[in-house]
């Protein structure tokens, strides 16, 4: 049986109040949608508000060009699902297998505090169904909680766009929150390699990536998590 995987991304665009866009970063979407169809899963898209969500113009610069992204942005029907994400509040746990989130510096305006977002998040954690996320992706769990009323980062390890990471990409003044410092805050034992290596934790049904490097490596984690 084929899973059925709900893809996660920001519906924002703003950039603090830098007037540059912000939004989702193209790798970390390019690289886990081909490794889960390429795997057989289904794959629906979702964002807070649905339709077309808001593609980080950085990401989409020749140096961060990766065979993925240029497959995606050629590939017909992957755009007009991208156009045509649902809506969260539509979406329920029970009919998926597991939900990934894209990062991007967009989660840590929107998603880290959409209501909906954490309410599904918590409905696949009581399921126990894999929660995965990448880079800026993991700030989405900082608000999450378990039937007991905990953090479910607690006590779990986790890895996400480190705080060097966002220093050297010269934002670190610009971001509401800084990733590593708020679950680590929510009680997560943070790990981290090198800036911009690839690095993914896997904790239970837990998944994260440090950084964009890690985006087809969480997706491979998560079909094995899912392979049982």
């Amino acid at each position: 049986m084929s899973p059925n995987i709900l893809i996660v991304l920001t519906s924002h665009d703003r950039l603090g109040d830098t007037g540059k866009k912000t939004g989702f970063w193209l790798e970390e979407l390019a690289a886990p949608y081909y490794t889960f169809l390429d795997a057989g899963a289904k794959i629906t898209l979702a964002s807070p508000l649905g339709g077309q969500p808001p593609l980080d113009p950085k990401s989409d610069e020749p140096d961060f060009e990766t065979e993925d992204t240029r497959r995606f942005k050629s590939d017909v029907a992957a755009n007009i699902s991208l156009a045509e994400t649902k809506r969260l509040q539509d979406l329920q746990a029970s009919n998926f297998d597991a939900i990934f989130y894209v990062g991007g510096h967009g989660p840590l305006w929107d998603l880290v505090s959409d209501e909906q977002s954490i309410r599904l998040i918590e409905e696949f954690w009581a399921s126990e169904k894999p929660v995965a996320s990448v880079c800026h992706g993991p700030i989405v769990l900082a608000n999450t909680k378990d039937q007991s009323g905990n953090y479910i980062i607690k006590g779990r390890q986790v890895t996400g766009f480190t705080n060097s990471e966002e220093d050297a990409v010269g934002l670190t003044n610009v971001v509401p929150f800084l990733v590593e410092d708020i679950l680590i805050d929510r009680g997560a034992s943070f790990k981290k390699t090198n800036d911009f290596e690839a690095l993914v934790v896997t904790d239970g049904n837990l998944i994260t990536g440090q950084n964009p490097a890690s985006s087809a490596k969480v997706a491979y984690q998560l079909l094995a998590k899912l392979a049982g």
